[in-house]
């Protein structure tokens, strides 16, 4: 966990990527814009097992697969539309859902 802005901790941002995927850079970039200092980067392209293990806990095949501390958000569109409804910045906060 790191820091939140107000000084509280903050849940690891994680996310399953590749490279050269430009919805991962976008989601990479929101997240900065909302003041996330570190992304924990899980390879796919790199490691065959992080896939499996991706497919496995998401139940989905594309990338980028985000998680707020154990809350899976989705895929870029899923963390745009909850940056849209007010709801990212509390998440990354640390509130519930």
């Amino acid at each position: 966990m790191s820091s939140a802005p107000d000084g509280t901790s903050a849940p690891t941002v994680s996310m399953y990527t590749a490279a050269y995927c430009g919805y991962c850079t976008r989601a990479e970039r929101l997240l900065e814009s909302r003041g996330v200092r570190e992304v924990v980067k899980l390879r796919v392209d790199e490691d065959p097992a992080l896939r499996a293990e991706m497919m496995q806990r998401t139940g989905r095949r594309t990338i980028p697969q985000i998680y707020i501390g154990d809350f899976h958000v989705g895929g870029y569109d899923d963390l745009a539309a909850l940056d849209r409804a007010g709801r990212l910045d509390p998440l990354l906060a640390g509130a519930r859902p």
